[in-house]
């Protein structure tokens, strides 16, 4: 990075800078712990001669303790890709226009987990439905470990609620699928052979002017052999729209891969294969009550308006125990 001509190729600066990013968010924690341990000794024995001085060091053991579990839980996230960003896409499924308004109310969780915690998002296709909220939507979220955290969000989401939309007030019961992607670099070898991809063009929908309406700016990608299919909108430019279709068709294929091993993984453990996109994961509810619990992790909160204020954190530690537990 001090190299006179290190910002020359932006793209190639970025990910280096990503790279950085990551590596000080595991060894920074880590130095730190290091250097309190050692100052813990000394405080013990200053506790020892001075009696009013051992709640500092209680409270600085329960501050260590804390610091030790997030160092711990950042070990978990030792797979090929965990320290990638991700891919999240949202599609509405069961439910008409409850599950459309539900599926953008996830979109807004996961824009605000990132905002957060510092990460970066960049939205990447959107389709808007015509009565309210989404059809679909694809955002990159981008900082260290940001894949090793959002991947157990992959599956289906359930919301309970009163519906807005029905006149008559009855409960209303909604699906929202989930995936997430490693967000792969060029970098990385991920073989597609371009026969087995179509090439589709279509008009964008939605915010964009005129402009979007005109030309056909957007594009769709499908690889043949798996029935992926990935899209992209957002951009005026039909360039610029492919090339991020690719780079979202790579990190599905990425994806898959890493599916193809854990349930190879699992089948040694005798034990059944992580929950995939289309599976039942959590479960959120505004009537009769509000609480929001993960189906695999049993873990649970009692705001549900927390929760959709980016309030996850919990929820993804918690996958993260709950996965190594299962293969032990």
């Amino acid at each position: 990075m001090a190299s006179p001509d290190f910002w020359e190729n932006q793209e190639r600066a970025q990910t280096t800078v990503g790279e950085l990013k990551a590596l000080r968010a595991v060894v920074e924690p880590l130095t730190e712990a290091l250097r309190s341990a050692e100052d813990l000794e000394t405080m013990l024995e200053m506790a020892e001669e001075d009696q009013d001085f051992a709640q500092e060091v209680v409270n600085e053991i329960v501050r260590l303790e804390n610091q030790v579990e997030e160092l711990e839980l950042k070990a978990l996230l030792d797979g090929p890709h965990d320290g990638a960003g991700a891919i999240v896409t949202i599609n509405a499924r069961d439910g008409g226009t409850d599950a459309n308004d539900w599926a953008e109310m996830l979109l807004r969780m996961y824009l605000q987990w990132a905002q957060q915690h510092g990460y970066t998002a960049a939205l990447l296709d959107r389709n808007d439905n015509e009565e309210a909220g989404i059809n679909s939507a694809t955002v990159a979220i981008r900082g260290p470990m940001a894949y090793g955290y959002l991947k157990g969000e992959t599956g289906m989401h359930r919301l309970v609620r009163i519906s807005p939309f029905n006149a008559e007030g009855k409960r209303q019961t909604s699906f929202a699928a989930v995936d997430v992607s490693p967000e792969v670099s060029d970098d990385i070898v991920i073989e597609i052979d371009d026969k087995d991809v179509r090439e589709d063009t279509f008009r964008a929908s939605g915010a964009g002017g005129q402009h979007v309406n005109k030309t056909s700016s957007a594009i769709r990608l499908t690889h043949i052999p798996t029935g992926v299919v990935v899209q992209c909108q957002n951009e005026r430019s039909q360039h610029k729209n492919r090339a991020a279709a690719w780079q979202m068709l790579r990190a599905r294929m990425a994806r898959l891969e890493e599916e193809k091993r854990e349930a190879e993984q699992a089948a040694r453990y005798q034990s059944k294969a992580r929950v995939g996109f289309g599976s039942q994961i959590r479960n959120y509810f505004l009537h009769p009550d509000q609480r929001v619990k993960d189906a695999r992790t049993g873990h649970s909160m009692g705001s549900f308006h927390d929760v959709m204020n980016g309030n996850i954190q919990g929820f993804l530690d918690s996958y993260l125990r709950w996965r190594v537990a299962r293969e032990n």
